[in-house]
């Protein structure tokens, strides 16, 4: 079972505390952020519209995760028009520390070009530029180092559309000046971050955020946020939510690993979409793993990388490492392939903490994501969820040696049917992804 909460606008969101004193005195009781007055969580006019606090239950974890209920909780869309939100893969300048084309790192509109130039390469339809272009107290003017109508006249010509960052306090204060603003640019998405609240007034800012975003054609992705409550389902423009501990980590310490990893599935994520930002390349052994940046390393193999972008739920999904780690790398392939949003969703099987094993559709092809913790693992994956006919199978697996060497990884092609089962061996934090096409 889990608890969570819908359809939170106008409220206060919940937290669960357990007051009891001693051994066996244990219970849950739910409390609200408080506003600016302590004694106040929530004010409003009679009637007032309640949030809904949900119960998730299930017969097996992985249950959870194939609900909707969550965002069918919540109203209906208030966005007529909703062609121009896409989903998609976003190459992205921050978490690999800006790096150049020579190496170094250089927050300037030629290297944001350079990873233009790489989401074209990669058929990315997005590119994000994160902190530090704007005025430090007015983000409708850049402060020199980057020039975002530039950059978005180049991309555009390439075929790719343009995010930026920007902070919560920002937003809040600007968002009725500069969002006309951003559109007029020709940005496509704005990153919000370091929200940090989520009292009344700060959910109040979610949707006024996203009626004040979808108002300028303009998609969304929360970061230093509170948990989703369905809100893309009102705002379908809201495409991302931070709201957990992200690879970001792995620049500063060892709190992302890989039993973190195959937890967040089954707990975080429950809620919604979540921006946890794979793709780290630079792939080492928990004893080797030094957090640094730029050029951070991830602990873990690979080909758990990979699958992180079957199991994670992101519509607007990072791909955080730098263009040249991915250069010449045969594995990067399923990345290039792998949606952002399906049509279906199946969790094969997996425990909190232990391991997961995800397959999704989109349209006609299948993906699969299996990751583990630091337990090496064997699994055997029944194929009865894919559809009548015979599939090639795209299998990048862990190598024999990536318990030693994480950035091994093994790339095999397989013909299967519905009645086919796939071995897998999983290295010590390792990964198996799998792409599977129909044969015509």
């Amino acid at each position: 079972m889990a608890i969570t909460e819908a359809d939170l606008r106008g409220n206060s969101s919940m937290y669960l505390v357990n007051p009891g004193q001693g051994w066996g005195d244990h219970y849950f009781e739910s409390r609200l952020a408080p506003g600016d007055d302590p004694d106040v969580a929530v004010t409003g006019a009679l009637p007032h519209h309640s949030a809904w606090r949900v119960l998730l239950i299930g017969k097996q974890p992985g249950e959870l995760i194939q609900s909707n209920m969550i965002t069918s909780l919540n109203p209906e869309s208030e966005v007529q028009d909703t062609s121009w939100i896409h989903s998609g893969l976003t190459a992205w300048d921050w978490w690999s520390g800006s790096i150049g084309p020579d190496g170094k790192p250089a927050f300037t509109t030629a290297t944001m070009k350079y990873y233009v130039d790489f989401a074209t390469k990669s058929g990315f339809p997005y590119m994000l530029v994160d902190a530090g272009w704007s005025d430090r107290y007015d983000i409708t003017k850049m402060n020199g180092s980057v020039d975002i109508p530039e950059l978005v006249r180049y991309a555009a010509g390439k075929n790719v559309k343009i995010w930026i960052w920007m902070t919560y306090r920002a937003a809040d204060a600007q968002m009725d000046e500069a969002f006309p603003v951003f559109a007029k640019w020709g940005v496509a998405g704005l990153k919000i971050d370091f929200v940090e609240r989520d009292d009344q007034r700060g959910i109040e800012f979610y949707y006024r955020a996203a009626k004040k975003a979808a108002e300028n054609h303009l998609m969304l992705d929360f970061h230093g946020a509170t948990k989703p409550w369905g809100i893309s389902r009102t705002y379908p423009n809201v495409l991302g939510y931070e709201a957990v501990l992200g690879m970001e980590q792995s620049r500063a310490g060892a709190r992302d690993n890989p039993g973190h990893r195959v937890t967040i599935p089954f707990t975080r994520m429950l809620a919604g979409p979540m921006d946890y930002t794979p793709g780290g390349f630079d792939n080492v052994t928990e004893a080797d793993f030094i957090p640094r940046a730029p050029h951070p390393m991830v602990m873990g193999t690979r080909a758990a990388q990979l699958a992180m972008y079957v199991a994670y739920d992101a519509p607007f999904q990072m791909v955080s490492d730098t263009p040249k780690a991915y250069q010449d790398q045969p594995a990067f392939e399923f990345i290039e392939h792998a949606p952002t949003s399906w049509d279906e969703t199946r969790v094969l099987g997996g425990l909190p903490g232990e391991f997961i094993t995800m397959a999704r559709r989109r349209g006609n092809e299948w993906f699969l994501g299996s990751m583990t913790n630091w337990s090496q693992r064997k699994i055997e994956v029944p194929l009865n969820f894919l559809g009548p006919g015979k599939y090639t199978a795209e299998i990048y697996a862990d190598a024999p040696d990536a318990g030693q060497y994480p950035k091994s990884v093994s790339i095999t092609k397989k013909t299967v049917d519905s009645g086919t089962t796939l071995p897998a061996d999983l290295a010590p934090g390792g990964g198996y992804a799998v792409r599977f096409v129909p044969i015509k």
